[in-house]
């Protein structure tokens, strides 16, 4: 009998500095055993000081990208990252219901590391209408999740809130803009039933990509069988493991914000 890979696929923007977005994806998914195909949904130029710009990538190519892998490989896991616009959105979960993608992890990418924006306003319509419910788990941080809400309350009521809007839809609220005493924790929403993961707080500027391998990080662990608590929980913990690895080094300007160390176990 053949062997077969556990395969995700990765639908989200270009990061040319190699820190976030596809390139962190591979380099997550290669890590930690899977293999990662990619659908590109825009061309950014960044680096570690920050988005200079990006071009979403044409409707008719996005949906080309999607059909030519889809109508070939169905992915164990799917992840999705920087949505560009409403157009793209919509092509997604078109793509998703034709498919009948399971196992999808949505990162809702609405503001990069360095502040700057990388979706339009009316992503978030169809996010809402669309992407999430079609999705096992959303991947929102504070800032996000403040978007999605219309407004911040405590991370306990809004991770709540955030799944009982989305019902069906898991939700993992990233707590690293909050750090307390030293630690940070995310909270995890699943059949209505919330898990904290703290874990210690890293005072080191090279956290570009955290969010985009987090999210490829759990979909890697779901194409390998897990479950999608215990996918979390190794996810968290290795993404933790790759920040604490990365802590100290030097990468791009002083003030930017470098990259965790992907293949910190390898």
């Amino acid at each position: 009998m053949k062997k077969r890979y556990h395969t995700i696929l990765s639908i989200a923007g270009s990061d040319p500095i190699g820190g976030a977005g596809i390139q962190a994806d591979i380099k997550t998914a290669t890590a930690l055993g899977s293999y990662a195909m990619t659908v590109i949904t825009a061309v950014t130029a960044q680096n570690s000081r920050g988005v200079a710009g990006y071009e979403a990538v044409s409707p008719s190519l996005l949906k080309l990208q999607l059909d030519t892998v889809l109508s070939d490989v169905t992915p164990d896991a799917v992840k999705i990252g920087m949505i560009p616009d409403a157009v793209s959105a919509d092509i997604i979960a078109d793509a998703i219901e034709r498919y009948g993608l399971s196992n999808v992890v949505l990162d809702p990418v609405m503001v990069s590391t360095s502040g700057h924006s990388l979706s339009s306003v009316t992503v978030i319509d169809v996010m809402r209408r669309r992407l999430i419910p079609s999705s096992l788990i959303i991947t929102p941080n504070m800032p996000e999740a403040k978007e999605l809400l219309g407004g911040f309350t405590s991370p306990e009521a809004d991770v709540r809130r955030l799944a009982e809007m989305f019902t069906g839809t898991s939700v993992l609220l990233k707590g690293g803009h909050c750090p307390d005493a030293g630690y940070t924790t995310d909270y995890l929403c699943l059949d209505n039933k919330i898990t904290e993961f703290r874990h210690p707080f890293f005072r080191t500027r090279n956290t570009h990509g955290t969010g985009c391998t987090l999210s490829s990080a759990i979909a890697s662990f779901l194409s390998q069988g897990f479950d999608l608590h215990t996918s979390v929980d190794r996810a968290v913990s290795w993404l933790n493991g790759a920040i604490e690895a990365g802590a100290g080094f030097s990468f791009g300007s002083p003030e930017g914000h470098g990259p965790v160390n992907h293949l910190y176990r390898i």
